[in-house]
């Protein structure tokens, strides 16, 4: 069975267009990556825990924030080309990331005797950007969110 995650869209309205919060994984393989390198908060879980309670522990742990307040929306699934099932919820709420050092204060991995963080880098960005930042996989999940 593949592995399963569960994550956050967050997303706004700001100056009449859509936004969503991306993170950007850290670590030597991804510095530097743009295009395609980015992603939702995410991360995997097992049953019997949910994919919501999992979601929220998953963004609080890389963005060092609880997720925000606000009207959720259950996107479904999507799976990356490593078989990975990502299971995804929007949730149209604002956060403030001013002063806010994600690479300082994200769940972090060790690699040949270094510690990285998981997440480097989170921003809001239009969806424009996000379509090509994001994982190929995940775009579909901006289409979900509707208009």
């Amino acid at each position: 069975m593949s592995a399963r995650s569960a994550g956050i869209l967050l997303h706004r309205v700001r100056d009449g267009r859509r936004q969503v919060l991306i993170v950007h994984p850290g670590g030597p393989w991804w510095a530097g990556r743009d295009a395609g390198a980015w992603s939702i908060p995410k991360g995997e879980f097992l049953p019997p825990e949910d994919p919501w309670t999992a979601a929220r522990r998953e963004f609080a742990e890389e963005i060092a924030l609880p997720v925000p307040d606000g009207d959720v929306l259950d996107l479904g699934e999507v799976r990356l080309a490593s078989g990975k099932r990502v299971h995804a919820f929007a949730v149209d709420a604002e956060l403030d990331l001013t002063g806010h050092r994600v690479a300082e204060v994200s769940n972090t991995f060790e690699l040949h005797g270094r510690r990285y963080p998981e997440i480097d880098r989170a921003e809001w960005v239009d969806l424009d950007v996000a379509r090509v930042r994001l994982n190929a996989a995940q775009v579909p999940l901006l289409d979900r969110l509707g208009p």
